[in-house]
């Protein structure tokens, strides 16, 4: 089995819902040990709408999850594990909460090309 070294969890917002998304994230990285990215107003990498990414080490999982479960307003939220294969890490260990979207894989595709 593949070690998880981290996770990333996506955040996804749009113009109507990007204060929220920001609130959420604010408050995620303020409770907990997280990485808080950026607020992409484009789509980035694979992700098919604007969003924030969330860093956190495998051991804060367990705290991390609960409280986007409860917490995440209504926003759609991707998290995939760290394993280093980047394409299974998003096509086939992922959790989705909320809406489950198209991701564009094909950036993955080229790097195994």
């Amino acid at each position: 089995m593949p070690e998880i070294t981290g996770y990333h969890a996506h955040v996804y917002f749009d113009a109507d819902t990007q204060a929220t998304a920001q609130q959420v994230c604010e408050e995620m990285a303020r409770l907990f040990p997280v990485q808080m990215g950026r607020m992409h107003t484009r789509n980035v990498g694979p992700h098919p709408r604007w969003s924030c990414q969330l860093g956190f080490a495998a051991g804060a999982f367990d705290q991390v999850i609960p409280w986007l479960m409860l917490n995440r307003q209504g926003l759609t939220i991707f998290t995939h594990p760290e394993t280093g294969d980047h394409l299974a890490d998003h096509r086939d260990r992922a959790i989705w909460m909320g809406e489950m979207l198209d991701l564009d894989l094909s950036i993955f595709d080229k790097a195994h090309a």
